[in-house]
């Protein structure tokens, strides 16, 4: 079994597209976005109908749940984003899970309940916002984690990608389709795979060219708001400041 697994695509569709269409090409057995897939973006709507029709899971993430707050109206972002996105497809964000969990094939024999699942979810296995960092010390990572079963988790949230063994949890960040923060500009994709007889799941990175020029036109021409200084943020691909 192959389960291909990415995450944040914050509505820019043209690297949401083209990673779909490469993983069209790996025979897959299911797809699953890992949340936040409108906001920040010039195309909120036609990633959620791009999703929805190559037939992906998807599990919420923070930022689809500030969408569906009204509260978080006044944000510009938030604000504009929600007027591009129909009735139909905020009940669709609304009906997302918190996460996934896939079994192993051959869970039977791999132990105890639930811990050769693949667990799919935007940041960790209890919240959608915080982090496990990369740079965290093992203690937070599993006080984060929790009593969660389940040995390999696929996440994103923090954008960048990175793979770490904890205790006997094997962490892999799939980082971002629509805006990499680890100084690689490209869109990037997980595959786990699950082979008979083995107790854990296997997995393997895919890296694909991010349409630049497609995308830039899209953003000057959607109305999103400050479309230039998105640009600059998106090509930078870091947390740094430094342009």
């Amino acid at each position: 079994m192959k389960i291909a697994v990415m995450s944040d695509v914050h509505g820019f569709s043209p690297a949401l597209h083209d990673v779909l269409a490469h993983i069209e090409a790996h025979n897959v057995d299911q797809v699953v976005v890992a949340g936040d897939l409108c906001v920040g973006g010039p195309d909120p709507a036609g990633s959620i109908h791009l999703i929805s029709h190559h037939n992906c899971a998807a599990v919420f993430g923070n930022t689809d749940r500030d969408l569906l707050d009204q509260e978080n109206f006044p944000n510009g972002d938030l604000k504009w984003t929600r007027k591009q996105l129909s009735n139909e497809d905020l009940e669709w964000l609304g009906n997302l899970p918190f996460s996934m969990r896939i079994p192993h094939p051959s869970a039977s024999s791999n132990g105890g309940e639930g811990q050769s699942d693949l667990l799919i979810v935007h940041a960790n296995p209890t919240d959608v916002n915080r982090h496990l960092s990369p740079n965290a010390g093992d203690r937070e990572l599993l006080e984060i984690i929790g009593e969660e079963p389940a040995r390999t988790i696929a996440f994103g949230h923090l954008h960048v990608a990175y793979t770490r063994l904890v205790d006997h949890y094997e962490l892999v960040d799939v980082s971002a389709v629509g805006n990499p923060k680890d100084q690689d500009l490209r869109p990037r994709y997980v595959v786990f795979d699950s082979e008979p007889g083995q107790a854990d799941w296997s997995y393997e990175y895919h890296y694909i060219e991010y349409p630049l020029e497609r995308t830039q036109t899209l953003m000057e021409q959607s109305g999103m708001p400050n479309w230039k200084k998105a640009w600059k943020k998106l090509n930078k691909a870091s947390y740094s400041r430094d342009i």
